[in-house]
């Protein structure tokens, strides 16, 4: 199983305006790509579903920016996640043959058990202001 790219660039992205939060400093596409090392191009289609998610907001113009929506600490990598893909750990739907409804009750509890995990990690937690500091999940 993959974290596809989409999330983890979005995951880090809100990491950094995570950081910012509180600081009434909007982030610029340009400073959150060159820090967050995203290809500025795909982050703007990124930004576009973490703000259609609910979780970021956007002003446009010369002073405009991107910020949290929330504060950092009401928003799981569960969030990002649904915003960023719409699923987590989404199932193909063929269950046939003899092992197949048993199969999609494993896949089912280790959907569920992500889900609830992934609700555990807050992004105020992956937003450490202190860069030597890490987070390992």
């Amino acid at each position: 199983m993959k974290i596809s790219v989409k999330v983890d660039y979005a995951c880090r992205v809100m990491a950094e305006l995570a950081r910012l939060h509180g600081s009434g400093e909007l982030a610029q596409i340009e400073h959150l790509a060159k820090t967050e090392a995203v290809p500025a191009n795909f982050l703007a289609q990124i930004l576009g579903k973490l703000r259609t998610g609910g979780l970021i907001t956007s002003r446009r113009g010369n002073l405009g920016g991107y910020t949290l929506a929330r504060p950092p600490e009401d928003i799981t990598l569960y969030d990002i996640m649904m915003a960023v893909e719409g699923e987590c750990l989404g199932l193909s739907g063929n269950f046939a043959g003899r092992s197949g409804r048993r199969l999609k009750q494993v896949w089912d509890d280790v959907r569920t058990a992500m889900i609830e995990k992934t609700k555990e990690y807050t992004l105020d937690q992956l937003a450490s202001k202190n860069p030597t500091e890490m987070y390992y999940i």
